[in-house]
């Protein structure tokens, strides 16, 4: 009797993290997704979460409740930092300080009780917004962290961190979803979505999957404000 591999599924609703569950399942993971109510602007993306959960199937999505707005210092939890609706160099202000950093710490927990060796995330360092917690280097490291620093680690059963959209272009990773069967018009990706879920079509997640779903050459099921 072969027994089915978990892996714990970053979920955030969006557009990158959809895709990735669709390739955890592919690969013939059982996921358990994982979402984040950790005091972002607004709702949109964990409704849209457990939509696209519900459409994979998935039994077990458990969403944790942090408050990452006690520390501030981003666009996308702090009410008084606007969102920018223009590109900016450097790392722009939508950057959530140590926030691929928390959530990888609680998926390996989750792992460790659920007996799950993998991990994915759906980060990206083609087009993405700069943020140092979505480079390859950072996922090396952190999955180095992961072995050294967990039981299951210590006896032997090696932790991944599976970052199959790491270097693919938003194109790429819209046309993977379509070929397995992803929904985008459930996913939220926009910073500032209305209570309804619709996109503001401003914004630098909104003009990266916009772009994405141009270069596909597939339309745009985004619903905007």
């Amino acid at each position: 009797m072969t027994t089915v591999k978990k892996a714990i599924v970053l979920l955030s609703g969006g557009l990158d993290s959809a895709t990735c569950l669709a390739l955890a399942r592919e690969q013939g993971f059982e996921p358990v997704a994982l979402s984040f109510d950790y005091g972002q602007r607004h709702q949109a993306e964990l409704v849209a979460s457990s939509r696209v959960a519900a459409a994979f199937g998935v039994t077990d999505h458990r969403v944790l409740r942090l408050d990452l707005g006690a520390i501030g210092g981003s666009a996308l939890t702090d009410a008084s930092i606007a969102v920018p609706t223009e590109a900016s160099d450097g790392i722009p202000v939508t950057y959530v300080p140590a926030r691929n950093t928390v959530f990888l710490s609680f998926a390996l927990g989750l792992a460790e009780v659920t007996a799950s060796d993998d991990i994915f995330i759906g980060v990206n360092a083609v087009d993405y917004s700069g943020y140092p917690d979505c480079r390859p280097d950072f996922i090396a490291a952190f999955e180095t962290l992961a072995n050294l620093a967990t039981r299951a680690g210590v006896e032997g059963h090696r932790m991944h961190i599976h970052t199959p959209l790491i270097a693919l272009s938003k194109a790429e990773i819209i046309r993977t979803g379509l070929r397995l069967g992803v929904d985008y018009s459930l996913t939220v990706s926009c910073y500032q979505a209305d209570a309804d879920g619709r996109a503001c079509g401003r914004c630098d997640s909104c003009r990266l999957r916009r772009q994405g779903f141009e270069a596909a050459g597939v339309a745009d099921p985004t619903r905007y404000s």
